[in-house]
């Protein structure tokens, strides 16, 4: 959509200016006019150029932890929303969080909410935050549920911190495994075979089958790229359709070892949002759409899609759940006994406890095992390679 840059004074007469997104230039000036300006200037940017103002690009987890600490620290010191929003522009790492903090600033200035004001970039500033704030906003509470929205991100920022080191060093170790077979399939295995070609050295089975992989992979080497490149476009073409990027979520929750590490990670993410949201008095329907949007497994999205509608047709909250392989017989019982008792974000936080807990020593787990699997397997790789060229030196030497 165009983007136009504006300049234009409000009704006191004071000068300001930015940018909005609008299909037309007439559009822009109807939107601008409605919220109070009386615009003297606009041009159409090149929406190429200026797609970090209209936040475009995604800012990394941890600055917007940080920024969200920040921002729940000056609200609670008394400080106003405009010069919050101003002292946390100019402080920020992050390009597009400045830019977009300094266009929030702008529409609160002209009068909008701030849950409205951060609802016109949805890539930065999440669905669930915005839902969050404007709860507040309505129940005068903006402070708590700020503060309350800082803890969430930084566990949020926690539990990928720790999904990550756990899936780093098979990947590292992966990656190091395929690079040195390569290294020594396309150069060290070559000058060994020259060297027993030059002494007449019959060469055993074992070791031939390494030597015309070798030279497969000389010859043959950019078709190793056309076929990874052509399996990652096809991945990714495939992950874009609904149905196939519900099995692959559902492979990942299948995986050995990997697949529950994933699945806890998974419900521990939903049960507290879940929790966060109903803590914030809002509606359980609204409240799992919302949670819906957040959790990114298919397989788990589909049940709380489920759950929704049973919920709106009033059955219980908990009986696709139960039909489901993916949600264990506590998390259902917790949330059952929630439903009972009137108190199903209270479960929610015992549940999302429990499986951050679960997460961390899964993860401890996770790394003691794989290391020792991952060395053998490094071993096994390299130690195969050597053999073949190890076994027709002693052969020369004998015949020497």
């Amino acid at each position: 959509m165009p983007i136009y840059a504006y300049q234009a004074r409000t009704l006191e007469g004071k000068l300001t200016k930015g940018k909005v997104e609008t299909e037309t230039e007439k559009d822009a000036l109807i939107e601008l006019k409605q919220v109070g300006l009386l615009v003297f200037k606009i041009k159409k940017l090149n929406p190429i150029l200026y797609s970090d103002i209209n936040i475009g690009r995604l800012i990394k987890n941890k600055d917007f932890v940080i920024f969200l600490r920040q921002f729940s620290t000056l609200v609670n010191a008394g400080i106003s929303l405009v010069d919050t929003t101003e002292i946390l522009a100019e402080q920020s790492n992050s390009k597009a969080l400045r830019n977009g903090l300094t266009e929030v600033r702008a529409h609160i200035q002209e009068g909008e909410s701030l849950s409205r004001a951060l609802e016109r970039y949805p890539k930065l500033f999440p669905e669930l935050l915005v839902s969050m704030i404007n709860a507040g906003e309505a129940s005068g509470r903006l402070d708590e549920i700020l503060e309350r929205m800082a803890t969430y991100y930084e566990k949020q920022h926690q539990l990928k911190q720790k999904i990550m080191t756990a899936m780093t060093y098979p990947i590292v170790i992966g990656t190091l495994a395929l690079l040195i077979t390569m290294f020594l399939l396309a150069f060290i295995v070559p000058i060994f075979t020259d060297m027993f070609l030059s002494f007449d050295q019959e060469i055993p089975p074992y070791t031939q089958f390494v030597v015309n992989v070798s030279d497969f992979m000389q010859q043959f080497w950019w078709l190793f790229i056309i076929m990874i490149s052509l399996t990652v476009i096809i991945i990714k073409g495939l992950v874009k359709r609904e149905r196939f990027a519900y099995l692959f979520d559902h492979i990942h929750l299948k995986l050995p070892i990997f697949g529950m590490f994933i699945q806890k990670a998974t419900l521990a993410r939903m049960s507290q949002t879940l929790s966060s949201l109903l803590n914030s008095s809002i509606p359980i329907l609204e409240a799992l759409e919302i949670t819906e949007h957040v959790v990114r497994n298919r397989v788990v999205k589909e049940v709380l899609k489920e759950s929704r509608m049973a919920l709106e047709e009033g059955e219980s909250l908990t009986k696709p759940m139960k039909e489901h392989w993916v949600f264990p017989k506590l998390v259902t019982q917790m949330i059952a006994v929630g439903e009972a008792t009137g108190s199903i974000d209270a479960m929610l936080k015992k549940v999302s406890d429990f499986y951050e807990q679960e997460l961390e020593e899964a993860s401890d787990k996770l790394k003691s095992l794989i290391e020792p699997v991952l060395i053998i397997f490094l071993a096994f790789i390299v130690g195969s390679i050597v053999l073949s060229v190890v076994i027709p030196m002693f052969n020369l030497f004998e015949n020497i």
